[in-house]
C-alpha cells in the first residue's frame, strides 16, 4: 500500500479522524475514552503542528498527534503519543510509517520525550512501539476503568537522540 503522510486539515479530514477513533474506541484496546472527543476539545488538547495523517490513493488510513503532558515549562519537550489506524488498514504499516514521521515531527518541533501508556492486550502496538525505539518504563496497575472493568497500562517512552540530553 503507498501511502502519504500529511499534516492534518481538520476542517477538512475531521470526521475520517473521528470515524478512526471510534474503530479504536470500539475495539476496547486502544483507549479509556468511550467517545471521542468534539474537534474543539481536540484542537485544544494537542500540540499545535504536531497531528498528521496517513492517506492512500482515496481515503485517510490512519492518524497520530502528540498531547502534552502537561502545562509546566519543565515538560514542555514531553509529549504523549496516539496513533490510531482505520479497522480495514490495521497491519500493512501505516502505523509505522506515522511513528516515523511523528518522530521526526517531534524532535523538529524540540520535543525531546515521546511517551505513550497502552493496554497490555494490544500487543500489536506494543511491538510496534518497541520497533520504533520505545522502551517499557513501567506497569500502571488497575490504573483506570473501562466499561466497569479496572485496567492496566504499560508505559513507554523514547528520547530523542537529536534533541534534549539523550543518554
Amino acid at each position: 500500500m503507498k501511502l502519504t503522510i500529511r499534516q492534518m486539515n481538520l476542517e477538512e479530514d475531521w470526521n475520517r479522524v473521528r470515524e478512526i477513533f471510534q474503530e479504536g474506541i470500539d475495539t476496547g484496546k486502544a483507549t479509556f475514552e468511550t467517545e471521542p472527543p468534539s474537534l474543539e476539545k481536540w484542537e485544544k488538547s494537542k500540540v499545535p503542528g504536531c497531528s498528521i495523517v496517513a492517506c492512500d490513493d482515496t481515503d485517510i488510513v490512519g492518524w497520530a498527534a502528540l498531547s502534552p503532558v502537561s502545562d509546566r515549562c519543565v515538560y514542555a519537550g514531553v509529549a504523549e503519543l496516539s496513533v490510531y489506524i482505520g479497522k480495514n488498514f490495521r497491519g500493512m504499516g501505516a502505523g509505522r510509517k506515522l511513528l516515523q514521521h511523528i518522530i521526526s515531527l517531534s524532535e523538529e518541533k524540540g520535543i525531546w520525550t515521546l511517551q505513550a501508556a497502552i493496554f497490555p492486550e494490544n500487543e500489536a502496538s506494543l511491538r510496534l512501539h518497541q520497533k520504533m525505539g520505545f522502551r517499557i518504563v513501567g506497569r500502571r496497575e488497575r490504573i483506570g476503568q473501562l466499561n466497569g472493568e479496572w485496567k492496566d497500562t504499560i508505559l513507554l517512552e523514547r528520547r530523542s537522540r537529536v534533541v534534549g540530553i539523550s543518554s
